[in-house]
């Protein structure tokens, strides 16, 4: 009994004695900072992406640490700047190589210079076929191609408009085959067109002894041609008039209304679409081609000096057509037979132009970015600043009215107030001050075409400032199928889609003044709220309405559709509160979230992420995230500022 009474109290004494080492056993161990030589290798490596040389190690093994000062000299180096390009490189996602299709139909190549794409079916009645390069456009009665049947009469028509100086039969139509005097084939042995022509037997068919250059000869050689006996649309066809010389090839049965009733003989003539003057049609069945002509004036992408040959619709620099009084400033230029590519051939590229345009628009918002943190700005400029800046191809974009129909961007100041850049220097980035418009990188063509629509802009901003994204909630719950709320065409009203539109759609109002799937600014004076033109294309049931309405509702859907037609499309479902949003642009946005401290807490969030590679965990969001993002905001919102407290930290020094 003694040694049970006696024994209790001493275990209990030994379990009391016991519990301070178990505790602290439970307890982690102090965290070891990094020795200096490892803290000034991370710090290099993030600040300047290299190692530190040898040399900087002993300088720091002298001196025992790395301080502050040594931190913010590592930040006034150019390495450190491209780090931070790259950095927001990221953020941004600044690559619009895949936003932006540069089709090939405004570009030129070949010698002569010339159109190779789809255009070429209006300008010269065949796929990718280019001008005559062995005829001078304004020599054409000198050098006939096929003298033995017909040469030019004029070698433009009364505007001064290049009119066909040779032409080709179109071998989607025809099977044309060489003359050879060693042919097996009897209407080929023949050793031109001339020998055919004064031949009894088969000089009846001159008309479609074709002159055709060959490369293989380097000159235009003879080929007969005629309709291809292999296709079903042309195997039918008989020679008219059926003795003599042959004019044509017609259907023997044309009652049956067959898609190929007739083939004429190729000529210089072009119809007219519709009877109207100032339009060209290419014949049917023939390839009708312009001349040449050699200028000393260098397309604008050329260092070179020597005289070019351009093709003579391509060669021209006119503002309208001068029959229609169309504007040859928009994308039907390159359709155009009257309009060409313009001074220096600005309406025109090659392949190398469209690289390096999209390659500096890709580039534009870096150097904003680059701007603010190289001066030690307020780092929230980068969303409001109307600074910017061109190199030599967005300076020749923009002061030469460039890249139509494939980029659609407004200049973003006045042209004569647009730094001038030579095109072939695409390293020398000018600075210049954009208008009232812009707002930082937010409306730039890189930031706009990345993020075509205004709920993709809302989301990349949500995302990449907040921090916040965008899901609905866990409870999130959905009517039935048949309930009226799942036909409701506004997303931030209907059941299931409001959990985020109900955000997504006011935020992204600030960008209503900003075409979708453009980077197009639409001012007020050219496209209000309310157009009745448009309003009254819609009524009446015309929903093109000339081309000129594709930013208006032209169809109603609903209700709300029915009562807004002629109505800028950004305006349908908003209310008040919202369309001050649309006329306060971005900037808005970016001053009603500065009042939250979501900015500054993302940012610190991001910088963190950054440079210790992973993200804060709960416990030192509570340990620092408050801290930081009120430091940050007390010193001026200085990125370099918040880079050093952060690399300066515990918690980046620490081995964990």
């Amino acid at each position: 009994m003694f040694s049970v009474r006696c024994l209790a109290p001493l275990a209990s004494a030994a379990l009391l004695l016991a519990l301070p080492a178990a505790a602290e056993e439970a307890v982690c161990a102090p965290v070891a900072k990094v020795p200096l030589e490892r803290h000034l290798r991370q710090l290099s490596l993030d600040l300047l992406g290299r190692p530190p040389t040898i040399e900087e190690y002993k300088t720091f093994q002298a001196k025992g640490s790395v301080t502050a000062e040594d931190v913010r000299q590592m930040m006034g180096q150019e390495p450190f700047y491209a780090r931070m390009r790259e950095f927001h490189r990221a953020l941004l996602r600044s690559n619009i190589n895949s936003s932006v299709n540069g089709n090939g139909d405004y570009r030129v190549s070949g010698t002569p210079l010339s159109f190779a794409g789809n255009n070429s079916n209006a300008l010269r009645g065949g796929q990718s076929q280019r001008c005559d390069g062995e005829i001078a456009q304004d020599t054409c009665k000198a050098n006939p191609q096929d003298g033995h049947s017909l040469t030019p009469t004029t070698c433009r028509d009364a505007q001064g408009v290049p009119l066909p100086v040779s032409y080709d039969y179109d071998t989607n139509f025809y099977q044309c085959r060489l003359l050879d005097p060693a042919s097996t084939e009897p209407e080929l042995k023949y050793a031109d067109c001339n020998a055919l022509k004064a031949s009894a037997a088969h000089g009846k068919y001159v008309n479609f002894c074709d002159n055709r250059y060959s490369s293989t000869a380097g000159k235009s050689v003879g080929y007969l041609c005629l309709p291809d006996p292999a296709k079903t649309s042309t195997n039918v066809l008989k020679p008219f008039p059926e003795t003599g010389v042959i004019t044509a090839f017609v259907h023997p049965n044309p009652e049956t209304k067959p898609n190929l009733e007739r083939l004429e003989r190729c000529t210089f003539d072009l119809a007219r679409r519709n009877n109207i003057n100032g339009t060209w049609v290419p014949q049917r069945g023939c390839v009708q081609r312009d001349g040449y002509v050699t200028t000393t004036v260098q397309p604008y992408w050329s260092v070179a000096t020597e005289p070019v040959k351009v093709c003579a619709v391509e060669a021209q620099d006119r503002a309208t057509n001068p029959y229609t009084g169309e504007s040859c400033e928009t994308g039907r230029f390159n359709s155009d037979r009257s309009c060409g590519c313009g001074d220096r051939m600005r309406r025109c590229e090659i392949n190398d132009v469209h690289t390096a345009r999209v390659a500096a628009f890709n580039e534009e918002p870096l150097l904003i970015t680059d701007s603010v943190v190289r001066n030690d700005e307020p780092y929230f400029n980068i969303l409001t600043t109307s600074r910017s800046f061109v190199n030599g191809p967005l300076s020749e974009f923009y002061k030469q009215k460039q890249g139509v129909a494939v980029f659609s961007v407004k200049a973003p100041a006045d042209v004569a107030t647009l730094p001038a850049v030579p095109y072939d220097d695409k390293t020398t980035w000018a600075v210049y001050t954009r208008d009232n418009t812009h707002s930082g990188v937010l409306t730039t063509p890189a930031f706009l075409y990345r993020f075509p629509t205004q709920r993709a802009r809302v989301n990349e901003f949500y995302e990449a400032f907040l921090c916040k994204h965008f899901s609905p909630a866990a409870d999130a719950t959905l009517p039935s199928p048949d309930d009226a709320c799942n036909r409701e065409n506004n997303l931030a009203k209907r059941c299931g889609c409001n959990y985020c539109h109900a955000t997504i759609e006011p935020t992204g109002a600030h960008w209503g003044r900003y075409a979708e799937r453009s980077a197009l600014f639409l001012s007020a004076e050219q496209f209000p709220r309310l157009d009745p033109k448009c309003r009254d294309c819609a009524i009446a049931g015309d929903t093109n309405c000339g081309g000129e309405c594709s930013q208006y509702v032209m169809q109603a859907f609903d209700g709300d559709g029915a009562n807004s037609l002629g109505l800028l499309k950004t305006y349908l479902y908003r209310t008040p509160a919202e369309e001050q949003n649309i006329e306060g642009g971005p900037q808005t946005l970016v001053k009603r979230m500065m009042e939250t401290g979501d900015l500054e807490r993302c940012t610190v969030k991001r910088v963190w992420n950054e440079f210790l590679g992973r993200a804060m965990t709960t416990e030192e969001q509570r340990m620092y995230l408050q801290t930081l993002s009120q430091d940050f905001a007390k010193n001026n919102h200085s990125m370099k500022g918040l880079i050093e407290q952060v690399v300066m930290s515990d918690a980046y020094r620490r081995i964990d």
